[in-house]
Order: structure tokens, then sequence, then C-alpha cells
């Protein structure tokens, strides 16, 4: 029982030993980091890009019905949940054209 007892120590001295030292290798990589942003003036958008690639939100932009119910006259775009009226058949028969 002694020996589990030590290696449970070893094990625990270890793993602290190891977390104090990516501690110091973090600060020391931030360090790095602030001094090269501090020397070259650099901004969030220099390092990480700016608006330019991200794609913008299509929440709350109308888009035309592609699919009517000819009893009625209900119209459904193609997006989200689909109405009772569509479900389980086939689309093509309601398509818009």
């Amino acid at each position: 029982m002694s020996e589990l007892q030590s290696l449970l120590q070893e094990r625990e001295a270890l793993e602290n030993k190891i977390r104090q030292a990516r501690q110091e290798q973090l600060a020391q990589a931030i360090a790095a980091c602030r001094k090269l942003i501090d020397e070259h003036q650099l901004t969030a958008a220099d390092l990480f890009g700016g608006a330019k690639g991200r794609r913008k939100s299509t929440t709350g932009i109308k888009v035309a019905p592609k699919y009517r119910n000819p009893a009625t006259g209900d119209t459904w775009t193609g997006r989200g949940k689909p109405p009772r009226w569509i479900q389980d058949k086939n689309r093509d028969d309601y398509l818009i054209k």
C-alpha cells in the first residue's frame, strides 16, 4: 500500500511541475506576442482578419416562396420546418412555376 501512495504522490508532484511549466511558457509566449504587437502597432483586424471573408447572417431576409398549396393558396419558401400540407408528399407537385 505504501508503494501505491508513493507513486500517487510522485504523479501529483509531476502534474504540478507540468502545470507550472505550462503556465510559465504561456506567460512567455503572451509577453512575446504583446511585444511584437506593440512594436508593429498591430490591431485585432491585422491579426485575425476583418469582416472580409465572414458570412453575413441571413436572419430576417425575406425569401420568395418556392411552394404553393393549390387548395388554400398557402406558400412556403422551402426553408425551416415544412408545413403540414407538404409533409410526406412529393414537393415537385407544389413547386411555383
